[in-house]
């Protein structure tokens, strides 16, 4: 989600409380949030959804932007955390519907897009991931979702370069497992 440097300029004046500058913001960067969403939940809906908790999200929170890093950096967190929430609020409902029918199941990748199932199936690897080792979840998000750099990731975390890399791999090795054979990782 690379942003021009115009937003840039504009999310360093909103997070000083200029509100002009936050709706202009917001307008410009709603369909690279869109897109993004739209990567990580498999239903366009869902990626609404997600891109609608974002932008609301941003809002509330702009002033916490404190600019050590690009605005774009900060968004994809932002956006990946969202459209997660997003996917975990929309498994619970599902659920919640259908416990008086069949009991939630695992995509069969024979009956549904490949793309689509497997999208679910990394997110549930995801969130087992995010609670048992919620350091390693993050290290994963910004390198492999939010597609950072190594350095990025490092800086983001306030974390050594080697030890981004570590967490990265062993967050890599424990969604392969989750994932199985099945995914040819």
């Amino acid at each position: 989600m690379a942003l021009d440097e115009t937003t840039e300029d504009l999310a360093r004046s909103a997070a000083q409380g200029d509100h002009r500058a936050l709706g202009e913001l917001l307008k410009r960067i709603e369909p690279a949030v869109l897109r993004h969403c739209g990567r990580i939940l498999p239903f366009r809906q869902d990626a609404e959804e997600a891109c609608q908790d974002t932008l609301l999200a941003v809002a509330r929170n702009i002033a916490r932007f404190e600019g050590r890093a690009r605005f774009s950096t900060w968004l994809h967190i932002v956006t990946a955390n969202c459209a997660r929430t997003t996917y975990r609020s929309l498994k619970r409902r599902a659920a919640e519907q259908s416990s008086d029918e069949l009991p939630l199941q695992k995509p069969d990748v024979a009956r549904v897009s490949v793309i689509a199932g497997s999208r679910l199936d990394l997110l549930d690897a995801m969130e087992a991931l995010e609670a048992e080792k919620p350091e390693l979840a993050q290290a994963l998000v910004l390198r492999d979702i939010c597609q950072l750099d190594y350095n990025e990731v490092a800086e983001q975390l306030g974390i050594p370069l080697g030890t981004a890399k570590s967490r990265i791999h062993q967050a890599r090795k424990y969604v392969q497992g989750a994932l199985g054979d099945a995914y040819g990782f």
